[in-house]
């Protein structure tokens, strides 16, 4: 039976959430086909994340290796290619990160194999596989053929697609492989984890956030945004106007020039919803947007919009929930 290999990625003993992203699209393509998903999963010590993906993969093929602890393009790649032509999946799939950028065209030209990049979407039609990508700063989506082949590659952008677990679990079963790498992989070495800085935060793993653009108009209005974040429990981010000014440091951008997020809620006030800062926050469950221009393009993506100026809601709405949560404001 065909297989569609999906590359899962771990970083300090976390599945990453791009690994059941893709997994989930594996699943709907093989729905659709006469195939059926395999996780690939490369470490060590990690059995336990291989029996997490039987819960969303048919087979997990589990190489551990000492030398697999962190991330080593030239270890996957060794280990990666033998996996492919012994079992020629119909496609490979990577997250389109740091780990798919690096590793995804050494392969794909080891191995001969068509590569597409930060895919939107993937679909197997007669004549092979189409891929959708984003085209002049994401203004325009493309749809395109791959050359037919017997195995084709493909990154994934992350928050693409929306991760679910099967409705009806593949019981899936952990095939453990032996690893190939006898010598040492002395091309790149491991150094450490360069973790942000203290008081720093990761917006990408934020639940509510609040996003503020142009519309804050000066540095001074930052307090009072920082009290509503502080009521609702949520993060600042920011477009990237606010940003150049100085006012929030650049790991708080949201865009395709900043970071994608999709939190449960994405509270955008004053942002005007350009596509570059569209990208990065599309996948948010909720989105409300709050602006005075009627024809914002925010408005398009946002399943709740207020047509107001953000100086008359914010009050409004901090006093409204610490009126829910029986404080004085």
């Amino acid at each position: 039976m065909a297989k569609i290999f999906v590359l899962v990625e771990h970083r300090q003993g976390r599945l990453r959430d791009i690994t059941f992203e893709m997994l989930t699209k594996a699943n709907e393509l093989t729905e659709k086909t006469d195939a059926e998903t395999t996780a690939v999963l490369l470490g060590n010590n990690i059995v336990e994340h291989a029996k997490t993906l039987t819960e969303y993969a048919k087979t997990v093929l589990l190489v551990q290796d000492p030398k697999l602890e962190n991330f080593n393009s030239e270890a996957y790649r060794k280990i990666l290619a033998k996996l492919i032509t012994e079992h020629k999946p119909s496609l490979v799939m990577m997250g389109h990160t740091s780990y798919g950028i690096e590793l995804a065209p050494r392969l794909a030209t080891a191995l001969g194999t068509p590569l597409a990049t930060d895919c939107l979407d993937l679909t197997f039609e007669a004549d092979g596989l189409a891929v959708t990508r984003q085209m002049y700063g994401g203004k325009v989506n493309v749809k395109a053929m791959l050359r037919k082949a017997e195995t084709y590659m493909t990154t994934v952008r992350q928050a693409t697609f929306t991760a679910e677990k099967p409705a009806t679990p593949p019981n899936g079963q952990i095939a453990e492989v032996p690893s190939l790498l006898t010598e040492e992989i002395a091309e790149k070495r491991f150094l450490q984890y360069v973790l942000p800085p203290s008081g720093g935060v990761d917006i990408t793993a934020a639940e509510k956030l609040i996003g503020i653009g142009r519309g804050i108009k000066d540095q001074t209005n930052m307090s009072m945004i920082e009290e509503l974040a502080k009521t609702l429990g949520a993060v600042l981010a920011c477009s990237r106007p606010i940003v150049d000014k100085g006012w929030l440091p650049s790991d708080r951008q949201v865009g395709s020039s900043g970071k994608t997020v999709k939190p449960k809620l994405y509270l955008a006030l004053g942002i005007s919803g350009a596509f570059q800062h569209v990208l990065g926050m599309k996948s948010s469950d909720l989105i409300i947007a709050v602006n005075k221009d009627p024809k914002a393009p925010i408005f398009s993506f946002a399943d709740y919009g207020i047509v107001e100026d953000l100086f008359k809601i914010v009050p409004a709405l901090k006093g409204k929930i610490y009126e829910l949560k029986g404080q004085k404001a």
